[in-house]
């Protein structure tokens, strides 16, 4: 260390940053890619497969296609009634493949959100731009949102002030337990008397079944009636998980629930 005898000159010429510089940082992983593929079973389409790119690594986890996005899915084409002349809003979108196949099934309108981060935002758009063919991509908007602020923007998007969303789809977003209100602020804010909201996920923690499931409690003070319309068993995403969070057949399990007013 310099000592106190130094001049100021030298005091300002003593660089420790050449001495120890800062180690670069870890560069981002590159972007990934899920497939996901319309179930045999299905009416014909036009498309059969969609490339869904994710974003390397995310803090809100939107690196994952998870089990909940792909049987909400195949929901939404087997249930085409929920999207097809609708208007349509995701929350917490991620990847948007629920969106995306809820456009392509033929909704007036699919707004598409997450939270404003631009890597999000940016990969939100790539996936529509690759996998919407116009005209319908011109029925797509990728807005960021975050829960429980003003839904304006979103409506803006519906051309229409009187207009609100018909549907809205949750994919995996109830283990956020401390969101839970402002995603029913959300909701309240952005649909009418008539609208319903699905709400698809799974219980990666086994030990807050109960707190994920307090989203439904919260839905029904708000004038929401709530009902399971799906249970499918996907197997687990991370079996490296069952020593740790053990409760691998809760773990396995995609729940979906729909929502509606009374």
């Amino acid at each position: 260390m310099p000592s106190s005898t130094h001049s100021d000159q030298e005091e300002e010429d003593f660089d420790l940053g050449d001495m120890f510089p800062e180690p670069p940082r870890p560069a981002s992983p590159p972007p990934t890619f899920a497939s996901y593929t319309r179930p045999s079973t299905a009416e014909p389409s036009e498309w059969s497969e969609l490339d869904i790119r994710l974003v390397g690594q995310h803090p809100l986890w939107g690196q994952h296609l998870w089990n909940a996005a792909r049987v909400f899915a195949t929901y939404l084409v087997e249930h085409k009634e929920f999207v097809l002349g609708k208007n349509v809003l995701e929350l917490g979108a991620a990847g948007a493949l629920p969106g995306i196949v809820a456009a392509l099934s033929g909704a007036r309108k699919t707004v598409i959100t997450d939270y404003p981060d631009q890597s999000l935002i940016d990969n939100m758009q790539f996936n529509v731009d690759a996998c919407v063919p116009q005209p319908s991509r011109s029925n797509v908007t990728v807005l960021g949102h975050t829960w429980g602020a003003n839904v304006e923007p979103l409506l803006a998007c519906l051309g229409d002030s009187s207009q609100k969303f018909d549907t809205v789809i949750l994919s995996d977003l109830v283990f956020n337990h401390s969101q839970h209100p402002h995603l029913i602020r959300s909701c309240l804010s952005s649909t009418s008397s008539t609208s319903q909201l699905l709400v698809f996920f799974t219980h990666h923690r086994p030990k807050h079944v109960l707190a994920d499931l307090d989203f439904f409690r919260l839905a029904r003070e708000a004038g929401w009636e709530c009902e399971e319309v799906l249970e499918e068993n996907t197997g687990v995403m991370f079996e490296e998980d069952n020593e740790t969070l053990g409760g691998e057949e809760i773990r396995a399990v995609v729940h979906g629930w729909r929502c509606w007013r009374k």
